[in-house]
This record gives C-alpha cells, sequence and structure tokens, in this order.
C-alpha cells in the first residue's frame, strides 16, 4: 500500500460505485468511499498500467450529495457489509448516475441513442428487498453464528444485527435466527438461508448438507410459530426444495392492475423488489401499447411476469422460456388465473437462436424480451440476420414494436446496437430503473420501433 499525498479531484463514479479521478501523471485512479465533485488523497492497493485504485483516507472539499449511511453496517472498514455499495450518496443521485450509466453504455457499446429519456423508475430505498441469500457461519472459536452478507471484498460473513434494505420484519429476525441456529445440532452445516417474501408469507429456505435430526426440525417448527414464517428446506440444488409442513398460506405474489397472481416456489426467480415490479410491469406494457387483435411474444417467459398481464390485452400471446419445468409452471399460472385461452408456452435454448427457429415460433405485432445478465444475443443477431437477407426466414414479418427490459446495461446496448444498426429498428425511448437502491446494479427498460421504410 503506499499513499497518494496530491489531492485528487474526483470527476465521476464507475460502475461499481468508485470515484474516478485522475492524479497528476493523467492516469485513471478509483477510489473506494469517493464521489463526483470531492477533493480526497487516497492509499493506493493496486496499481496497473493505465489505472490504479484505492481508498479515500482524507477529504478537503465534500460532494452536497453525500448523506450519513441509513445502516451502521455500512462502510470501508474492516468487517463492513458489502451488500450495499452507495448509500453514502442521496438516493436521488443514485439513480441519476444508474440514468447516465444506461445512456452512457447504449452509446459507447452499442452507437444506440434514445429518441427519448424516460423517467426513471424508483420506488422506496429501504426495506424493499423481498429476496436475499444470507450466508451462515458457525464460528467456533468465539462459540457464536453469524448470518448476513459478506464482508466487503472477503469471503467472511459480516456481523450484521440489522439490515436496513430488507423489510424491518424480516432485520427483526436476524438475531433470533442466529439463536436458533446456535441451538442446533447441525449448526456447522447450515450454509445458507435464503429468503423469499410473497404478499402474506415470509418463506425461509434452510439448506443443510445433512438429514436434519427430530430435535432440530422441532425446533424450526417452533421458531416458524412464534415468528410467522415458513420453512422450506433444501438438501442439494434448488430442485430439491420443499415446505417443511404442508399447508398454511401460499407463497404468491400479485400484479392489481391486471388482476394476476403468481404462485411461486422460494428459489423460483421473482423480482427482488416487488414495489418496482409492479410498476414495471404497467410501463412496459403501456409502451408496449398492445391491442386486442395483436399477437405478442414474451421472450425469456420465466412463470409468466410479463406473459399473463399481456394476455389481458392481446389476442393471443406465446411466452417462450429455456427449461420445459419453467414452461410448465408458466402454464399452470395461466389456467390458475383464467388465462389459458389465449395463451401459449414452449420451451427453447434462447442462447443458440437462428432464423429458422426465430421464424418456427411466427410472427408476432410485438415482442416482449426480458432476458437474464446475458442478454438476448442470439435473438437480437437472428433478427437482424434476416433484415440483412430475408431469404433466411421467406414470409416471416419483424415485430412492428420491441419492449426490452434488461438488468445489464451493457447487453442491453450489445443487443440494442444489433437492432438499430443492422435490423432497421430505432430506440424510441430508455430510462434506468432502481431495482436495487444502494446498490451499483442498474437495471434498464427500452423501446425499439421498426422503421416504416423497412
Amino acid at each position: 500500500m503506499t499513499q497518494v499525498s496530491e489531492w485528487l479531484k474526483v470527476d465521476s463514479l464507475d460502475l461499481e460505485a468508485q470515484g474516478v479521478a485522475h492524479n497528476e501523471e493523467g492516469k485513471v485512479v478509483f477510489i473506494e468511499g469517493a464521489l463526483p465533485g470531492e477533493q480526497v488523497q487516497v492509499t493506493v492497493g493496486r496499481k496497473k498500467n493505465n489505472w490504479e485504485q484505492g481508498t479515500m483516507v482524507a477529504m478537503r472539499r465534500e460532494s452536497p450529495l453525500r448523506v450519513t449511511p441509513g445502516c451502521p453496517h455500512f462502510g470501508l472498514h474492516a468487517g463492513a457489509c458489502g451488500g450495499c455499495k452507495m448509500q453514502h450518496l442521496h438516493a436521488s443521485a443514485q439513480v441519476a448516475v444508474k440514468q447516465r450509466v444506461v445512456e452512457d453504455n447504449l452509446w459507447h457499446l452499442g452507437k444506440v441513442k434514445p429518441e427519448m429519456l424516460l423517467r426513471p423508475i424508483e420506488g422506496p430505498t429501504w426495506g424493499y428487498r423481498y429476496r436475499a441469500r444470507f450466508s451462515v457461519r458457525y464460528v467456533a472459536k468465539k462459540g457464536q453464528v453469524l448470518i448476513g452478507f459478506h464482508e466487503r471484498k472477503s469471503r467472511y460473513v459480516a456481523d450484521m444485527q440489522v439490515c436496513k434494505v430488507v423489510p424491518e420484519r424480516v432485520s427483526n429476525l436476524l438475531m433470533p435466527l442466529r439463536d436458533l441456529i446456535s441451538s442446533m445440532e447441525e449448526r456447522d452445516r447450515l450454509p445458507q438461508i435464503e429468503l423469499a417474501m410473497g404478499d402474506d408469507v415470509i418463506a425461509l429456505v434452510l439448506r443443510h448438507l445433512n438429514p436434519l435430526g427430530a430435535g432440530d426440525v422441532q425446533k424450526l417448527r417452533d421458531f416458524a410459530a412464534l415468528h410467522d414464517v415458513q420453512w422450506w428446506m433444501q438438501s442439494k440444488g434448488p430442485e430439491t426444495v420443499q415446505l417443511l409442513d404442508e399447508g398454511g398460506t401460499e407463497l404468491s405474489y400479485s400484479l392489481p392492475e391486471f388482476g394476476v397472481v403468481m404462485p411461486f416456489k422460494p428459489t423460483d426467480f421473482t423480482q427482488v423488489n416487488p414495489h418496482i415490479n409492479t410498476v414495471l410491469v404497467g410501463r412496459a406494457l403501456r409502451l408496449l401499447a398492445v391491442k386486442k387483435d395483436e399477437r405478442v411474444i414474451d421472450w425469456f417467459c420465466g412463470l409468466g411476469n410479463f406473459t399473463l398481464p399481456l394476455a389481458t390485452q392481446a389476442r393471443e400471446v406465446l411466452g417462450i422460456e429455456g427449461s420445459e419445468t419453467l414452461v410448465q409452471r408458466s402454464r399452470e399460472n395461466a389456467v390458475r388465473n383464467g388465462l389459458a385461452a389465449n395463451t401459449s408456452f414452449v420451451a427453447r435454448n434462447l442462447f443458440e437462436m437462428t432464423p429458422e427457429l426465430l421464424a418456427a415460433d411466427g410472427s408476432a405485432d410485438k415482442w416482449l424480451v426480458d432476458p437474464p445478465r446475458e442478454g438476448a444475443f442470439a435473438l437480437a443477431k437472428a433478427i437482424a440476420d434476416i433484415a440483412q437477407d430475408p431469404s433466411l426466414a421467406p414470409g416471416w414479418r419483424p415485430p412492428k414494436r420491441i419492449v426490452y427490459v434488461s438488468c445489464n446495461p451493457s447487453t442491453l446496448a450489445r443487443d440494442a446496437g444489433l437492432l438499430v444498426n443492422l435490423a432497421g429498428y430505432r430506440c424510441t425511448a430508455a430510462s434506468a430503473v432502481n431495482m436495487f437502491p444502494h446498490t451499483a446494479h442498474v437495471e434498464s427498460i427500452a423501446v425499439f420501433e421498426r422503421n416504416a421504410s423497412e
């Protein structure tokens, strides 16, 4: 570690919420804990030919956007929780930074400039997180159990008494959960507790490496009765999860605007932030502007988070997902909501799409695309290939409009570049989606319109 004696002026934030400055040699310096506009001194921990990385150790000009973190476990000190990186930046400024990230990625990576920037989607900044994966460690030397996220840049579990980004009722369970695990015979073979909240249920998934004895099982039941939670047990992969005791309230979330209820298992993928998801689904469907006589394809449909609301508005909706199991779950959810008549589902390897496969699923008036972090490159490339050579899919018509929901601005930008520069679309609108307040994670939504002349 070396001390940088000069004062550095911070110009911006990067995707990891580090301040970005330049030293007197012109080299880029990434600074943990620093905000744009501040003048700071830095302890440098890493040096490369073109950049350095360090931690702020002194400041003589403070940003007006700096705030006191809301969580006692946030910080740069040893043992600080690594779950959040931006609590020292005002919440509205966090959203502005993420909006700029979306713009910059679209332009620099995809050479795409949206015709209109929509207002970012934002919501509650505390108590928003309805899904979380807490690590569990029995520390024999201390004779105690730790439950929480990992420490910043460490494999160790942070010593967390509270967590401000989960609902208060869940935060209040952290210390009782410590006591519970400490009392169990298998306490050193219980590596993880996963949280999954529905509208009316708190589900806790206990990962156990050994079968639990009757005494440990009874302790779980007693805890569930006292704190009104559901225990689910997971012995191996996510497919092994099962409810400890049958009965009780179903785990589900609702989309009231569309009259849809979505049952799910606690290891299923559902959005971390239900407040934002509700707004996001509504905005996506308004941007897609589906008419009653139109056919829509929902790519990467999951459990039907967008498919089922779309089915309340369109003539026909096809949901496409990579897993037969997930496709079957989507069908069941459609039946549950009385939407089986105009929905269908099919399994496809969406990372190996071709023009021929694209044509096999038929033309649609509009698309909803909601891929994982890897994006939808194969899908975007297939439609671009057809635009360049229509003989690859004779008679197939590209959608007039695409709404793309993204959890990775760089893969959105890559795919947008294909749609705009090769497939004949314009990016008519885009915005950030603040699904994870206080973190550097950026989600977004973009709209693509087919050029009338194409």
